[in-house]
């Protein structure tokens, strides 16, 4: 049986060859195949050379294809290295380069010349600079060559600042090989997203349009921003070249480094989700996370922008993107900051989102669809919701069964496509219908009692969301420590309840646990060294939560019928959010079981979280090319993970390490375009839960130093979960950096009556172990007292 040819056409070059091709001949082959007009061409694979020089059966195969694209045409023939034209490293003008080749031994010599360039000095300089290895694969294209009136570059987004509302170009007459290697800067010119704006040389005003097309069809083609070369042949734009911004990436996969604030001028947070997933993330749990969010949010996923962000391992959100889908629809930048303050906070005054360069009836023409299915899929799913949760436990311990059980890749990959990555979606589906249910009622609610009742009572009312028997699923593991305490459950059960919960659900590289037997031993012991247990405190909140409810019936009985249905649809909804939620991160503990038993069949240990999912199932298929950066991104990993936690708001450029160097930098805010919103000598944030308190502050940055907080101290930290639950009733009060009146810590604290702050950005920033201070939870208000204050 033969070998794949060592010579392909752009129009012939198959997916399986095309990791011979080269950079620029895959990505030259791709776009000829989807329709772009680039010129003729072909790729002289690197199979089809013997050192340096030409297999005569190669050579056959070329002559074959010099005779096709038809005799005298002047060719180009340029170099295609393995690394080159990558999202990493580009490259640019280090191998040699060959134009105006006429002639079949005129070729032969070129296509030899710009194999050999590989060994050139200034290959090898690049290459060290960049971290690389000297020695280089390189495969060569030959292409036909065009006769332009200009030719230039242009660049899709704005290489400098990330802005995709520009689009930056530069152009000389003729042949562009000065303006490529830099010997020559061009004419200038830039082109607006929206709009249509235009400013450079009156002579391409005209082209304007077509170039603008270009740009943002490349960009659907590749999903990041351009560097592309082209030619103005006899009036129609021809394209030559394209290549991702380097400038512009926000992923190396060789060293696992993340970075999309670099992609575009976004407007990224942290709050909400980013509470979830507090930590930095490994390769592995940062794709599972993109499945999850892909299933749970589908309708953002419309775009060449994502709506989430990896920025130096950390989750984000994309503020940018909902803005943008917002004004879309018509929505004022008023009430559009209003509909996000309950999920994710206020903006600091001046503090701008920058919105996206897609026109309304692009954003309208790719959401409405997904609308329109989406309350018939949300109705179909919350009818399934009750049966589904009750199912969950069982069906996630029989896949973690299952996977174990497993002893051959070939079963585990079978496993994963019919039954585990089906569960996951399904999950998250129930998720995305749960997180919708009565969410308007919630926010509606909250408002009302404001201005009926003030902020105190209005928390009472809104606590006492337990439903009855079933507990809120947030406050199961704190309940469940409670009931196993008291001997109403016993320790398997209790694992298998509510073994899944803890700081750090979504990240697959940390055990769950249930898998740490000692976890629960250290939660039993703090419980016992507590004077007030979770029930007193529910208690408390029950009785609070009922003089509130009295007291509201004097002042308005007219409106306690509709308040009293109105509070149950809050309860139902949150019921079904934290419900469905607390089963997707059971699924996350399958997923888990499946990553590791995929590592044992490997012979991986630890190393394989720094696999993507789609990477782990090629190296169980066979493909091992993703082995060798294991350690690299190990090492990226760690780089992170040694840096403070990063700003809550982040707008534009951002280089966490620059940042942590930097003794003013900000807890709170980075804005690369200016200067960040004036620093308040306040602790100020969300009003999470009623009440006023005094004590001493405690920082801590991780539940595990949970020893350190004594009761009846502040608990002070940059973000809060499900996991930081158990320390809560040792907490005089709660106040966090990161949230808004829909995170974990409001909602719990609310219910157990601690006062609580959320959302104030800088707090671990203001605030020390030591400080005196006084928590104002209905205010949102955080008071510095002078250390002889009384308690």
């Amino acid at each position: 049986m033969s070998g794949p040819s060592p010579v392909c056409s752009f129009e012939a070059l198959s997916p399986e060859h095309s990791a011979l091709a080269g950079g620029k001949g895959r990505t030259l082959a791709r776009l000829f195949q989807a329709g772009l007009p680039v010129p003729e061409g072909f790729v002289v694979l690197v199979s089809a050379f013997e050192g340096d020089s030409l297999r005569e059966t190669a050579w056959e195969r070329v002559k074959a294809e010099l005779a096709r694209l038809g005799a005298g045409h002047a060719l180009a023939v340029r170099s295609s290295a393995l690394g080159e034209d990558s999202a990493r490293d580009s490259f640019a003008g280090e191998f040699e380069t060959r134009l105006d080749v006429r002639g079949e031994q005129a070729v032969r010599d070129a296509i030899e010349a710009v194999r050999r360039s590989r060994h050139a000095a200034r290959v090898s300089d690049y290459s060290r600079a960049r971290g690389l290895s000297a020695e280089h694969e390189v495969a060569v294209v030959v292409q036909r060559m065009v006769s332009p009136d200009f030719s230039g570059v242009l660049f899709t987004a704005d290489p400098v600042t990330g802005s995709r509302s520009t689009i930056v170009g530069n152009a000389v007459p003729g042949l562009g090989e000065r303006l490529v290697s830099g010997e020559e800067t061009g004419l200038a010119f830039t082109l607006g997203r929206l709009g249509g704006g235009y400013s450079g040389p009156p002579e391409l005003r005209r082209f304007a349009r077509a170039f603008r097309q270009l740009a943002e069809r490349l960009e659907r083609e590749f999903g990041v921003p351009q560097d592309l070369e082209w030619a103005l042949v006899r009036g129609r734009v021809v394209l030559l070249q394209a290549r991702p911004i380097t400038t512009l990436r926000g992923h190396d996969p060789t060293t696992g480094e993340h970075n999309d604030s670099l992609t575009s001028d976004c407007l990224w947070t942290s709050t909400n989700l980013g509470e979830a997933v507090p930590g930095v993330m490994t390769p592995c749990t940062w794709s599972l996370v993109r499945i999850f969010i892909a299933e749970t949010l589908p309708t953002l996923f419309i775009t060449d922008f994502p709506p989430i962000g990896n920025i130096g391992g950390r989750f984000y959100m994309n503020l940018s993107l909902t803005a943008t889908i917002g004004r879309a629809f018509g929505m004022s930048a008023q009430r559009l900051a209003k509909m996000s303050e309950e999920t994710f906070g206020t903006l600091p005054e001046g503090m701008e989102v920058p919105l996206l360069p897609l026109g309304r009836w692009r954003v309208l023409r790719a959401l409405l669809p997904g609308v329109l299915r989406l309350k018939p899929r949300i109705r179909a799913h919350l009818a399934r919701l009750p049966a589904f949760v009750a199912a969950a436990p069982a069906r996630c311990e029989a896949l973690r069964a299952r996977i174990k059980a497993t002893d051959r890749a070939p079963e585990l990959i079978a496993l994963w496509e019919r039954e585990v990555l089906p569960y996951v979606q399904e999950c998250c589906r129930m998720l995305e219908a749960g997180a919708r249910h009565k969410g308007r009622e919630l926010n509606t609610a909250r408002a009302r009692l404001r201005e009926w009742v003030g902020d105190a009572d209005a928390n009472a009312l809104l606590s006492g969301v337990e439903g009855g028997a079933h507990a809120l699923a947030s406050l199961e593991t704190l309940v469940g420590l409670a009931r196993l305490a008291r001997g109403e459950l016993d320790r398997e059960t209790y694992a298998r309840r509510y073994g899944h919960r803890g700081p750090h659900e979504f990240e697959v590289s940390l055990p769950r646990p249930a898998e740490e037997p000692a976890w629960l031993d250290r939660q039993l012991a703090r419980a016992r060294e507590t004077p007030v247990d979770v029930d007193t405190l529910l208690a408390r909140q029950k009785e609070a939560r009922a003089a509130a409810w009295e007291r509201f019936q004097a002042r308005h009985p007219s409106r306690v019928k509709a308040l009293r249905h109105q509070l149950e649809e809050v309860a139902e909804g949150l019921q079904a959010r934290e419900a469905a939620r607390s089963e997707v991160v059971r699924v996350f503990w399958v997923l888990r079981v499946f990553v590791l038993r995929a590592g044992a069949l490997l012979g991986l240990g630890p190393e394989v979280f720094f696999l993507e999912i789609d990477e782990l199932l090629g190296v169980l298929r066979g493909d091992t090319a993703p082995l060798p950066f294991l350690s690299a991104r190990q090492a990226t990993h760690a780089r992170y993970a040694a840096l403070p936690v990063y700003p809550t708001l982040i707008r534009g450029r951002f280089d966490p390490f620059q940042w942590a160097a930097d003794p003013r930098r900000r807890a709170d805010v980075f804005n690369a375009r200016g200067e960040p919103p004036a620093d308040s000598e306040h602790v100020t944030g969300f009003p999470g839960a009623a009440g006023i308190v005094e004590g001493r502050v405690r920082v801590l940055t991780s539940p595990d130093d949970a020893e350190e907080l004594q009761v009846g101290e502040v608990l002070v930290t940059s973000v809060t979960n499900v996991g930081w639950t158990p320390l809560f009733p040792r907490a005089a009060a709660i106040v966090t950096d990161v949230g808004a009146p829909l995170s974990h810590a409001a909602i719990v604290a609310r219910e157990l009556g601690i006062p609580a702050v959320v959302g104030c950005g800088n707090a671990t920033m203001r605030l020390r172990t030591g400080d005196r201070v006084r928590v104002n939870g209905a205010q949102g208000r955080v008071e510095l007292l002078p250390p002889t204050a009384s308690a």
